[in-house]
């Protein structure tokens, strides 16, 4: 579905990618695992329009995308949560997950995901009118998730969603993606530190350092890999 072949990117003097080639199929989960600094969120940004690629290409089931604007990207079914949320605090959970859909004018369509997201996160349907400033850490989370998805994706990119949540809501959203992708059979690239929850998750995964992939295998070979074991599972 996705395929990054050689991608270079850079922050103007500040090399970020270095010829990243990574495949992701349709319907399935892939991660991209790395300390901080190497390059995952700006492989994501890449992926989405929003850091331009100086070198290499990147395609969406065969369809070059590294040359084309973010609203484009969306409307051809990507959709980023970024790290962090950025969500608007002040408006309600439902504004918020309202400007997912901006690009949309079905409606009906719209609606209908709206009731799907609720079924996903049933607090974020309790708590529909509250600023989303006022919601708890996970629940923000939620709601950055809920809003990706009402863009009504083929390709989701998670960019850390575990980032200071607790243990067990850590698990909690980690399920739900699983559901989403299941379910809906929607893709999920996910950048994630917590190299335990996602390699459990997915079925395969990069590692990446200093914007280069420096090991990719399938989920369970890398989870008894020693390499990724010291370096990344703490064991």
């Amino acid at each position: 579905m996705l395929k990054l072949t050689d991608v270079h990117a850079s922050y103007g003097p500040i090399t970020a990618l270095r010829g990243i080639s990574i495949e992701v199929p349709e319907r399935g989960i892939v991660a991209v695992l790395g300390a901080n600094g190497a390059g995952k969120s700006s492989t994501l940004r890449a992926i989405s329009g929003l850091l331009r690629p100086s070198q290499g290409t990147i395609e969406l089931n065969g369809e070059r995308i590294d040359r084309a604007s973010p609203e484009r990207i969306v409307r051809l079914g990507v959709s980023q949560v970024p790290e962090g949320r950025e969500l608007f605090s002040d408006l309600s959970v439902v504004e918020n997950l309202m400007l997912g859909a901006y690009t949309r004018n079905d409606r009906p369509g719209i609606q209908s995901d709206l009731e799907r997201v609720y079924e996903h996160f049933p607090v974020l349907a309790e708590r529909q009118h509250r600023p989303a400033g006022s919601l708890s850490g996970g629940e923000q989370q939620m709601l950055a998730i809920g809003r990706g998805l009402m863009s009504k994706p083929r390709l989701l990119l998670l960019d850390e969603p575990s980032v200071g949540l607790a243990p067990l809501l850590v698990r909690e959203i980690f399920t739900i993606i699983a559901d989403i992708n299941k379910e809906e059979g929607i893709t999920v690239l996910l950048v994630e530190q917590d190299a335990n929850v996602a390699l459990g998750l997915a079925q395969y995964a990069y590692v990446l350092e200093t914007g280069a992939v420096v090991l990719e295998d399938t989920a369970e070979k890398l989870r008894s890999d020693e390499a990724v074991r010291k370096s990344y599972l703490g064991y």
